[in-house]
């Protein structure tokens, strides 16, 4: 039996009820909201988002508004990823980093004008932190969290559902765009993305009371295709090399030592957040990096609550940050945040809860 305690500080997404009614057994909290992490079958659910098509309450992917004459100058403030060319309708994958370079979030940003911006964030308060820095710059633009909550369609068999649901015309999406319609009059922001690399959509509802509504409506016309729940907990996302900021990094980790520095664009002003930072860490060059780790044994072993330590010769040089089982490779894998010293095909000791566990570490993705 699954239960949560009621509690002001904790709040339900609208598709809540609809997750509990399919089975919800585990939840996590992210964004201080309770986040679906299974539906007591792992297995079934894990080798569901690989073949065929999976549905998440994703409503925990808060979005921050950024809306006024300056709303697309604080958005380019808050990121080192160039934005110039952003175009209405487009989104893109964006790292936030704080005044030391330092990695905080990682959205996607949804431009709908210059004048209206969304972040869709990972977990972390960055509504209070763009509201600090559009003060503190004395910008033009209100910063708000709008009535939107995420829904998530994955895998193979997505672009089937979410196109007879809605319209041939998403198959015409490319990744991260997106486009306002409306289904049986629920307003929605439909864009192709989602946290899998198996591909899909996210509904981003624009009134939360109609959770439950959209939720029989992707589960009906999923029907044909075994539709069914799950989360973005699975162990895809790291076979997929997914970064979790957050888990897979701590409050030194910069982009560089996580593989997005491909979003890091050093030309950008001189008063983006961050930038001048960035540029010596990158012409200092990283001390870190971020490889995958194979474990050796085939006995599912996921990793606790903490970060356990890597060694090579008695030396800790890094830690591993997430250990799942994969079905797909028989193996537990994992991230290491590690010394650049260590290079793909060295062989490392992992310290775990259950004593030292010898594994071989690799470039990512795994799969």
């Amino acid at each position: 039996m699954f239960s949560i305690f009621p509690t002001a500080r904790l709040r339900p997404s609208p598709f809540y009820e609809s997750a509990v009614k399919a089975g919800m057994d585990s939840a996590s909290v992210y964004n201080r909201m309770i986040m679906p992490t299974s539906y007591g079958d792992p297995e079934a659910e894990y080798w569901r988002i690989i073949n065929g098509v999976s549905m998440w309450d994703v409503g925990i992917e808060r979005q921050v508004q950024l809306e006024g004459p300056d709303a697309l100058k604080l958005a380019q403030l808050l990121t080192p990823r160039d934005l110039s060319n952003c175009a209405e309708g487009q989104g893109k994958y964006a790292p936030i980093c704080n005044h030391d370079g330092i990695l905080l979030n990682d959205p996607i940003i949804l431009k709908f004008s210059d004048e209206l911006v969304w972040l869709s964030i990972a977990d972390s308060d960055i509504w209070y932190w763009a509201r600090a820095i559009g003060a503190e710059r004395g910008l033009n633009v209100r910063v708000s969290e709008p009535d939107v909550s995420p829904l998530a369609v994955q895998g193979p068999k997505a672009e089937n559902v979410v196109s007879e649901l809605i319209g041939d015309w998403v198959k015409d999406l490319k990744y991260f765009w997106f486009k306002e319609t409306s289904l049986n009059g629920i307003p929605l922001v439909v864009q192709r993305s989602g946290w899998s690399k198996q591909g899909g959509f996210e509904l981003y509802l624009k009134d939360g009371s109609r959770g439950t509504e959209l939720w029989d409506l992707v589960a009906e016309a999923g029907k044909p295709y075994d539709i069914g729940p799950g989360a973005p907990a699975t162990p895809e996302r790291v076979e997929s090399g997914l970064v979790s900021v957050g888990g897979d990094s701590d409050d030194t980790t910069n982009p560089y030592e996580v593989r997005l520095g491909g979003y890091v664009n050093l030309e950008v002003p001189d008063d983006v957040v961050g930038i001048k930072a960035l540029r010596q860490l990158h012409a200092d060059g990283i001390k870190r990096h971020q490889l995958g780790v194979v474990l050796e044994g085939d006995t599912p072993d996921p990793m606790g609550f903490a970060w356990e330590p890597i060694e090579v010769n008695g030396k800790v040089v890094g830690s591993m940050t997430i250990c799942v089982f994969s079905r797909r490779m028989n193996k537990n894998i994992g991230y290491a945040l590690i010394s650049r010293d260590v290079a793909p095909g060295d062989t490392v000791i992992v310290q775990r809860a259950r004593g030292p566990v010898p594994g071989v570490v690799q470039e990512l993705p795994f799969l």
